[in-house]
């Protein structure tokens, strides 16, 4: 089986930008004096608060409790006491957070403590783990990692896939973690496996970190059954379903998952975390995130607790610069742009992305020309033309028989367009209103 040169059809080659900080080994962030941690930043039901104002808590303690399957339950990430419990703006919108003072102690709690290892422990006691120590996936998406390894009955997986393309521009996390970390990512890879009671699995690296792609490939060469598979840089090879297409040749049916392929992709970041919470007991408190942009005075790598304030974490990178335009949670493509930096990191903070005014600035629109630049880009193989039409013009059904619901919302259609028309934002809303009439059938 072919493992070098793979990719998918359609995408788009973007400038990389990953110059200013895929040299910078990760250092840890300062100590935050108040970390606010938010009950709501994974995909599916919020937590609830199981702690109270004036209470003790210390480093990995439960402070909200998952009371749904599509959940995860969140842990804290200083050792301190709690101010209050309150509503706050997060990179994701409003939630109900804790409020944690650090003492400066980081004193752990009794539950951290090594679990076992891929051997010694049961699939089923391995997934426990995952879901009790609140993994989510670390690639931005935050999906919480034990419902993806809970395929239903019917559902045959065969193969794993680890995520490590890391195809944003700018964002160098997950390279950094790959060459500094790599027996952690193989580990969580293994238990993985076992979970899935899966025989082979694969570690998928774009070919522009070649330094990753040897560190990776020594830490599996003792494992017959782990490939590192080198793909294509190409954007947005890092879309799950583009990452089975290319590594496999398999094609996710229209509306399916990666499952309905055979196939489970998490990010490598995820598995590292997995490494942590059974071999440590440690729970996802903490998590790599680049800090970079034309914007920032030294951009970073910074290992950082969750719930620390994009201020503090800014600040530990010499503060932004006067002419900032834009401040984005994550790469350029996909990422949210933020109002504040006055939110708390979540789970899926990758990156933190500070654009200058020049950069922020918007084109002006233009006609559509039929070039048929989008169609082609199109990772999906949709018609952003059509669909984006549709869209300005409420005409729904239309856009659901031309699967706007397919749509990954990469915004490679938008980046290629010549006319540099908005359509993954218009295509983004029809998108939206088509699933929620779905569900109201």
């Amino acid at each position: 089986m072919k493992l070098e040169g793979l990719t998918f059809k359609g995408g788009i080659h973007t400038p990389h930008f990953k110059s200013l900080t895929e040299k910078k080994p990760i250092e840890l962030a300062n100590e935050p004096k108040m970390v606010i941690i938010p009950m709501q930043m994974h995909i599916g039901a919020p937590c609830e608060p199981i702690v109270k104002v004036t209470e003790q808590v210390k480093v990995g303690q439960k402070i909200g409790e998952a009371n749904a399957f599509v959940s995860a339950p969140i842990h804290s990430s200083v050792s301190g006491t709690v101010k209050k419990i309150a509503e706050v703006l997060t990179p994701l919108g409003k939630s109900k957070a804790v409020f944690i003072e650090s003492d400066g102690l980081n004193e752990k709690h009794e539950s951290i403590k090594p679990k076992g290892t891929v051997e010694t422990l049961s699939p089923s006691e391995l997934k426990g783990i995952v879901k009790d120590l609140g993994i989510t996936g670390m690639g931005g998406a935050s999906f919480p990692t034990h419902v993806k390894l809970s395929p239903p009955e019917g559902k045959v997986i065969d193969v794993v896939i680890l995520n490590g393309a890391e195809c944003e521009p700018y964002l160098t996390a997950d390279h950094r973690l790959m060459l500094e970390s790599p027996e952690r990512v193989v580990e969580g890879l293994r238990i993985i496996m076992k979970i899935l009671d899966v025989k082979e699995g694969f570690i998928a690296i774009e070919t522009n970190k070649p330094d990753a792609i040897e560190a990776i490939k020594n830490a599996s060469e003792k494992y017959s059954e782990i490939h590192v598979a080198s793909l294509v840089p190409k954007y947005p090879q890092g879309d799950e379903k583009r990452i089975i297409n290319a590594v496999t040749g398999r094609e996710v049916p229209s509306g399916g998952l990666p499952m309905d392929a055979g196939a489970v992709v998490d990010n490598v970041g995820t598995a590292a975390a997995i490494a942590d919470a059974v071999l440590e007991g440690m729970p996802l408190i903490q998590r790599v995130a680049t800090i970079t942009g034309d914007a920032v005075n030294e951009p970073k790598n910074l290992l950082v607790k969750v719930g620390t304030p994009f201020k503090e974490v800014i600040a530990q990178c010499g503060g932004h610069k006067e002419n900032i335009g834009k401040l984005i949670m994550g790469g350029p493509m996909m990422g949210l742009a933020q109002c504040t930096d006055e939110i708390p990191v979540i789970k899926g903070t990758s990156g933190m992305l500070m654009l200058t005014e020049e950069q922020s600035k918007c084109s002006e629109a233009e006609a559509c020309i039929r070039c048929g630049k989008c169609v082609d880009a199109c990772p999906v193989h949709l018609q952003p033309l059509f669909l984006s039409q549709y869209a300005m013009k409420d005409m729904l059904d239309e856009a659901e028989e031309m699967h706007v619901a397919d749509c990954i919302e990469c915004g490679s259609c938008s980046y290629i367009c010549p006319a540099r028309r908005p359509l993954v934002e218009t295509i983004r809303l029809s998108k939206r209103e088509v699933i929620a009439r779905r569900r109201n059938r």
